[in-house]
């Protein structure tokens, strides 16, 4: 095989960092790995990948372990956040796999070091990683505790020079309030950094948004179960709702 040069398209975003959950990798059951949902997610990269578009993969791992809820049944928050970025580690390993049966090259990149099965992560293999057309997968969160993977896909968004933070929900954007739980609630096109801490919309934790607005990096949210969204988003369309300072943006 040899390595992809990319069809060119017009993109609006040439590099991105993309964030998911780890709850879309599991099945039914909302536990494990489902390899259905692991093949739609490369067909869905692959297209991105096809287009040109330069890629940096942070996983949660809510489908095997959450460091908040071990501390909250008990567990040293240390130890269940480092349990939790383990977790992540899987979630890669396992996105890598359905990566490379699609054809697609990657590195996987922890910030715990465990060379074995991934390399450390040292920023500038990554852009290196990145500009041969190789899909980076950053695991292993941040390497610290009490930092949540929103907080390391913005830290690793911000390393690489990404022009947008994507992060694939199971809504279509951000919402005034609780969709689900309020039929009334509104969705934003756009929102500012300051509207989204003020507001307390919970679709990225504090930290995350905060290293975003100082570094001007926009976010954009959107439904990550409909399929096509995410090429049509990086084609600059309008998907979802963009967090950033000016609306143009």
């Amino acid at each position: 095989m040899s390595e992809p040069a990319g069809h060119q398209q017009k993109l609006r975003y040439k590099r991105i960092l993309f964030k998911i959950s780890g709850e879309i990798l599991s099945g039914e059951g909302g536990f494990g790995l489902d390899q259905d949902r692991l093949a739609a997610l490369s067909e869905e990269i692959q297209s991105v990948v096809d287009a040109g578009v330069e890629i940096g993969l942070v996983i949660g791992a809510g489908n095997i372990f959450r460091g908040l809820k071990g501390a909250s049944q008990g567990m040293d928050r240390v130890v269940a956040d480092h349990m939790g970025m383990l977790a992540t580690v899987i979630n890669a390993l396992a996105v890598q796999d359905s990566l490379e049966s699609h054809g697609l090259f990657t590195r996987a990149m922890s910030a715990i070091n465990m060379e074995q099965i991934a390399e450390p992560f040292i920023r500038r293999r990554a852009m290196r990683h990145l500009e041969k057309g190789r899909i980076v997968l950053f695991a292993g969160g941040t390497g610290n505790p009490y930092f949540t993977t929103d907080t390391a896909a913005a830290l690793r968004a911000v390393e690489i020079g990404a022009d947008v933070l994507i992060k694939g929900t199971k809504v279509d954007g951000v919402y005034s309030s609780d969709p689900k739980k309020n039929p009334d609630a509104t969705r934003y096109r756009h929102i500012t950094y300051m509207d989204m801490l003020g507001k307390g919309l919970k679709v990225m934790d504090s930290t995350a948004i905060t290293l975003c607005m100082d570094n001007r990096l926009p976010i954009a949210v959107f439904d990550f179960s409909k399929p096509g969204l995410l090429k049509k988003l990086i084609l600059g369309e309008k998907v979802g709702t963009v967090v950033s300072e000016e609306e143009h943006v």
